[in-house]
C-alpha cells in the first residue's frame, strides 16, 4: 500500500516543519483561537444540560445518566428530546467534582484543550486521507503531504464556525463525539499493516474501530457516520477503486469485469464487520429512545411541517446552502436559527432559489472532478474531502428523520475537516498552476488564517455572557423570535423589566403562537399590576397550548388578583393536571383558599407542597401562621418544628414559630428563635418588634424597650410598633414612680 508522491504537497506556500513542530504550532493557534471564552459563564443551554441537571450532582446515583437524556430528564418521558449522550454528562459531572460545584471555568477550560487536541489529531487523519496509507522499510507509516495535511489542520483549528462547540459548553458533546470518531478512523487504519506483504488486515483493530464508534456514538449520536467514512476510505484507499475506470470498463464492456481486481483480500470481511457494528448500535439506540423519534414543533423545524413536497424539499436544500455558506463564510453567526430567522421559500419567484441552484452547481462540479480527474492523488483526496463534507452532516439533513433545529452550527463541527480538506486541496493546486505567485498566495493564505483567528476570538468573546450572546444576534436574526425572547429573559433576569418587556412584545408579533413569550410577558404585567392585559396573554397561550402548566398556574394568580376566585381554581387544577408534581401550584392554590377561609383545604394544598418539595420554605410558614392565626397553637407548634427540622436555617419559619411559642408562654425557646433569625436577618424590624413584645410580656422591661428602639429606628412606621413603645415607656415611668415614692 504505497502510493506515489503528491507532487501538489511541495507547492503549498508554507514552511516544511517537523512533524513535533506542526502538532506544536497547531494544538497552540487552536489554543489561542479561543482562550478568551475561559472564563466565560454558562449561557444559552448550558442551562438545562449543566446548571439544572441534577445527574450532575455528587448526591445522584451515576447510574440515572445511562436512563437519562442529555438533559437531565427521563428517555422514556414524551417531552425528551432522546438526545442520549451519557459519556459528555459524566464529563460534565468530573468538572462538577473537580470544581468542587457549578464553576464555569474548568468547564470552558476542558472545551478548549479538547480542540487542540482534535486539531493536532486532525494532522494525523488529513496525511492519511491526502497521502494514504504508505510506509518505509520498517513498516513505519509515512506522512506524504506534509505541508497539506499541516494545512488543513491549521485551518480547520481556526473555523470560527467551531466557536459554538468550543466556547459553548454543550459543545463538548460534539468535541468528544469528533474526538471518538477520529481515534476510530485511526484505528480502523491501524488494521492494515505496513509491512505485511499480502492484504491480511488486523480483525482486533477493526473491532476496537467499531467500539470507539460505540463511545463516540455514546458522546453524541452523529458518531455513528465514521463507519461510513471508514467504508469510504476502505473502498478508495485500500482496494483503490477507480470509479471512473470502472464505469468505463461497465458502459464499454471493453474488458472483463473481475472481482478480484477492486475487492481485495477480506474486503467482504470488513465491510460485514461494519454492516453487522453499525447495525446492532442503530438498533440498540433505537431501544433506549423507546423506538420512537423525538417529537418536535413545527417552530423548530418548520420545513419538515410543510405539506407540499416541493416546499420541504426546496427549503432543506436551501438550509445546506445556508451551512455550506457558514463554512465558506463563517461571518453571520448566531446561537439560534429557528423561529423565522430563516423564513420558508414558498414560490419560485424567491430570489433564495439561486442559493441552493448554485449549492448544487458547485457539488456537481467538484464531483465530476473528483471522478473525471486523470492525478488519482487528486482524485482521492477530493472525494475523500467530499466524503468527510457530507456524511457526518447526514444525521442533521433531514434525509432519514425530522431533526430538531433549522441550522446548528455545532452540527458542522466534523464536516468543517472535510470542508478544510477541499480548500487546502484547491490551495495546492493553484500553487500548482501559478507558481510564479508563491508571495501572494503566502500572503494571502497568511490573511486567511489570521481573520479567522479573530473571528474566533471576537465571537468567543460574545460567547462569555448571555447579553453579549443574545444581543449580538439581533443583527443576524432580527426576524427570529426566540432571539428577542432570549434578550428580554435576560433583561427581566437582570431587573430591568420595562426594556424586557419591549422584547417580549416583539418576540409575541413575530410568533404570535409563541407561548413562553406570552407566559414571561404575563408575568411581568402582572407584578406591573396591569392584570387585564396579563390575563388576555395567559388565556391566549393555554388555548394555544393547553398543556402549558406554568402558564395556567400564572392564569390563575392573576384570575386571583382580579377576585375570580372560581376561575383561578379552575386554572390552578388545569395547571396540576398537566404537571402532577406542581409544589408552586399548590402553594398558591393555598393561597387562593386562605383568601376565601376555606382553611382546611388551604392547609391541605400547602401540605401538599412540602411533600412534593420538602424545602417549599413559603409553604410551610404559611401552615405555621395560618394555623396561629385561626387559634391552633399547638399544632402550628408541631408544624413549625417539624419546617425547621427541614430548613434549620430558614429565618422566617424561626420568625412564625418563636411568635407561636411566644403565646403558648414559652418565652425562653421563643427567644432563642427570634435571636436566631435576627442572627441571620438582623435588619428585619418585624422581628426586633415581635422580640420586644415577648420581652414585655415577659417582663423583661429593658429588653423591650431596646429592641422596640431598634424596631422603630429601621421601621419607623412598623404597624403597632409605636403604640407598644409608648406602652412601655409609660408603664417604665409608673414604675419609676413607685420605686422613688
Amino acid at each position: 500500500m504505497v502510493l506515489s508522491e503528491l507532487h501538489w504537497d511541495h507547492h503549498i506556500v508554507l514552511p516544511r516543519l517537523t512533524p513535533s513542530q506542526a502538532r506544536v504550532l497547531v494544538g497552540l493557534v487552536a489554543f489561542i483561537c479561543f482562550a478568551n471564552s475561559h472564563d466565560g459563564d454558562f449561557v444559552f443551554d448550558d442551562s438545562e444540560a449543566i446548571v439544572n441537571n441534577k445527574d450532575l450532582r455528587p448526591d445522584t446515583p451515576v447510574s440515572n445518566i445511562w436512563g437519562n437524556d442529555f438533559w437531565g430528564s427521563n428517555l422514556s418521558s414524551n417531552t425528551s428530546h432522546k438526545s442520549y449522550r451519557p459519556l459528555t454528562v459524566l464529563t460534565f459531572r468530573f468538572n462538577y467534582l473537580l470544581a468542587g460545584g457549578l464553576h464555569p471555568v474548568g468547564f470552558h477550560v476542558l472545551n478548549i484543550a479538547l480542540h487542540s487536541v482534535i486539531s493536532v489529531l486532525m494532522i494525523d487523519v488529513f496525511a492519511i486521507l491526502i497521502g494514504g496509507l504508505a510506509y518505509d522499510g520498517k513498516g513505519k507509516r509515512l506522512n506524504q503531504a506534509p505541508k497539506a495535511s499541516f494545512l488543513a489542520a491549521l485551518l480547520f483549528a481556526v473555523h470560527p464556525v467551531h466557536t459554538e462547540s468550543v466556547a459553548g459548553i454543550v459543545g463538548r458533546a460534539d468535541l468528544l463525539c469528533a474526538l471518538f470518531f477520529q481515534l476510530s478512523f485511526l484505528s480502523y487504519c491501524k488494521a492494515f499493516h505496513g509491512d505485511s506483504k499480502d492484504d491480511k488486515f488486523s480483525v482486533s483493530w477493526t473491532i476496537i474501530s467499531l467500539l470507539l464508534c460505540a463511545v463516540a456514538m455514546l458522546c453524541k449520536e452523529q458518531g455513528i457516520t465514521v463507519l461510513g467514512v471508514n467504508a469510504a476510505f476502505d473502498v478508495l484507499v485500500i482496494c483503490s477503486v477507480n470509479f471512473n475506470e470502472l464505469c468505463q470498463r461497465l458502459l464499454n464492456k471493453a474488458k472483463p469485469l473481475e472481482i478480484n481486481e477492486f475487492f481485495r483480500k477480506g474486503f467482504l470481511t470488513r465491510m460485514g464487520l461494519l454492516t453487522l457494528g453499525g447495525t446492532i448500535l442503530l438498533y440498540t439506540r433505537w431501544r433506549i429512545m423507546g423506538t420512537g423519534p423525538p417529537a418536535f414543533t413545527e417552530v423548530d423545524n418548520p420545513a419538515s411541517f410543510a405539506e407540499n413536497i416541493f416546499v420541504r424539499t426546496v427549503n432543506y436544500n436551501y438550509y445546506y446552502s445556508l451551512n455550506a455558506w457558514l463554512l465558506l463564510c463563517p461571518w453571520w453567526l448566531c446561537f439560534d436559527w429557528s423561529m423565522g430567522c430563516v423564513p420558508l421559500i414558498k414560490s419560485v419567484s424567491d430570489w433564495r432559489i439561486i442559493s441552493l441552484l448554485l449549492l448544487w452547481i458547485c457539488l456537481i462540479g467538484l464531483i465530476s472532478q473528483a471522478l473525471c480527474s486523470e492525478d488519482s492523488s487528486k482524485r482521492r483526496t477530493l472525494t475523500l474531502g467530499l466524503i468527510l463534507l457530507i456524511i457526518p452532516f447526514l444525521p442533521a439533513s433531514n434525509l432519514f428523520f425530522r431533526v430538531g433545529f433549522v441550522i446548528a452550527e455545532r452540527v458542522l463541527y466534523l464536516s468543517s475537516a472535510g470542508y478544510c480538506l477541499i480548500v487546502t486541496y484547491a490551495i495546492g493546486c493553484l500553487c500548482c498552476r501559478w507558481k510564479n505567485y508563491k508571495k501572494l498566495f503566502r500572503v494571502a493564505l497568511l490573511a486567511l488564517l489570521c481573520v479567522n483567528a479573530v473571528r474566533c476570538a471576537v465571537r468567543s468573546r460574545q460567547w462569555r455572557s448571555e447579553e453579549s450572546l443574545f444581543t449580538s444576534a439581533l443583527s443576524v436574526c432580527p426576524l427570529n423570535a426566540k432571539v428577542h425572547y432570549n434578550v428580554g429573559k435576560n433583561l427581566a433576569d437582570r431587573g430591568n423589566q420595562a426594556a424586557a418587556i419591549k422584547y417580549y412584545r416583539e418576540a409575541v408579533r413575530l410568533n404570535p403562537k409563541y407561548v413562553h413569550a406570552m407566559n414571561n410577558l404575563g408575568n411581568i404585567l402582572k407584578e406591573w399590576n396591569e392584570l387585564q392585559e396579563a390575563e388576555e396573554l395567559l388565556s391566549s397561550a393555554v388555548q394555544i397550548q393547553p398543556d402549558f402548566a406554568a402558564a395556567w398556574m400564572n392564569l390563575g394568580i392573576v384570575q386571583n388578583s382580579l377576585k375570580k376566585f372560581e376561575d383561578a381554581e379552575k386554572s390552578y387544577w388545569n395547571a396540576i393536571k398537566f404537571r402532577k408534581k406542581y409544589p408552586d401550584c399548590y402553594y398558591n392554590l393555598g393561597r387562593l383558599y386562605a383568601d376565601l377561609n376555606r382553611h382546611v383545604d388551604a392547609l391541605n394544598a400547602w401540605r401538599n407542597a412540602t411533600m412534593l418539595k420538602s424545602d417549599h420554605s413559603l409553604a410551610w410558614n404559611n401552615m405555621v401562621i395560618l394555623l396561629d392565626n385561626t387559634g391552633n397553637l399547638a399544632q402550628a407548634e408541631l408544624i413549625g418544628k417539624e419546617a425547621l427540622k427541614l430548613l434549620p436555617n430558614d429565618h422566617t419559619i424561626m420568625f412564625s414559630l418563636a411568635n407561636v411559642l411566644g403565646k403558648l408562654q414559652k418565652y425562653k425557646e421563643s427567644e432563642g428563635l427570634f435571636l436566631n433569625a435576627l442572627k441571620i436577618n438582623s435588619n428585619a424590624a418585624s422581628y426586633h418588634g415581635n422580640l420586644a413584645v415577648l420581652y414585655h410580656r415577659w417582663g423583661k422591661l429593658d429588653l423591650a424597650k431596646k429592641h422596640y428602639e431598634l424596631s422603630l429606628n429601621l421601621d419607623p412606621s412598623a404597624p403597632g410598633t409605636k403604640e407598644n413603645y409608648n406602652m412601655l415607656r409609660r408603664k417604665l415611668e409608673q414604675l419609676q414612680k413607685k420605686g422613688s415614692a
